[in-house]
């Protein structure tokens, strides 16, 4: 079976590589270039706050063991709150929106003990969730002192290039077109309707370090805005990327190992057939 799909991508490759170049690409490509504005971030003493969830389980004969974490804290490693929950059983509601709501949580706690509160993930994740309750918390803990920016490393929206026939995300195409530090022109997505307003660009705190995107609720962002953003979060970056969310992430996650353990401490590890959870 291996061998026909290796034949097979043999017989597609030049397929799939028409996406890295031809007119289209080029095209694309040029018109980032045209989009981007050069900035050289200055570093500016902020106070700010990471925040990041983490969630696992495995599965044991019916069973399933989980886990879901969520904490704030700030670059010096401070830690403004911290919170969990693990069962065993079905997980309810599910975790990926205990993980929501503990970050929502986590920024409603911090916007008055930081100067900006960064949330790793994605605006739209909090808006699109299946509790409504969410997007509006995560909206009035937003609006209260409107320090608050959603950062991500990765990102598949297609917006901005999908009308040149982009086949891959907009921060492929940024990622392409050049290395030196900046922003986008900044994009307003009014398509989840009123209060739900996201603006977002792509940014890059240092040459030649991944590009971020970083999501702000909201529309009337200036350049200038944006800038000083950029100012505050270069200040504590370490590779092009903010250390109070690398705090948060190390803080929080839950791994293999970590629900190995949790196994042993629920007494799991000696029932007949617990192999398949450790594995």
């Amino acid at each position: 079976m291996l061998n026909t799909v290796y034949r097979d991508a043999i017989k597609k490759r030049e397929e799939a590589r028409s996406i890295f170049k031809g007119e289209k690409f080029e095209m694309i490509i040029q018109t980032a270039r045209e989009n981007w504005i050069d900035y050289e971030p200055q570093k500016k003493d902020a106070d700010i706050a990471g925040i990041d969830s983490s969630y696992n389980s495995t599965k044991f004969q019916g069973l399933e063991l989980w886990v879901v974490t969520g904490v704030s804290i700030k670059s010096d490693g401070t830690v403004i709150t911290e919170a969990h929950n693990q069962g065993l059983g079905q997980p309810t509601p599910e975790l990926e929106t205990q993980a929501s709501r503990m970050e929502v949580d986590a920024c409603a706690a911090s916007v008055d003990k930081a100067d900006l509160v960064a949330l790793d993930g994605s605006l739209y994740s909090q808006f699109l969730t299946r509790q409504a309750s969410l997007g509006n918390a995560i909206t009035s803990a937003i609006k209260k002192r409107n320090n608050v920016v959603f950062i991500s490393k990765t990102s598949s929206a297609r917006k901005q290039f999908e009308k040149l026939g982009s086949v891959a995300g907009d921060i492929f195409y940024y990622n392409h077109a050049l290395k030196r530090p900046g922003f986008s022109k900044i994009f307003v997505d009014n398509d989840l309707g009123p209060g739900k307003v996201v603006s977002y660009v792509y940014a890059r705190l240092r040459d030649s370090t991944p590009l971020i995107k970083i999501e702000m609720l909201g529309s009337g962002i200036s350049e200038n805005d944006v800038k000083l953003l950029l100012d505050r979060l270069t200040k504590n970056s370490v590779g092009g990327y903010p250390y109070a969310l690398k705090l948060a992430h190390e803080n929080c996650k839950i791994t293999n190992s970590d629900l190995s353990r949790l196994v042993s401490l629920y007494g799991l590890s000696n029932e007949v057939g617990s192999r398949e959870v450790l594995n």
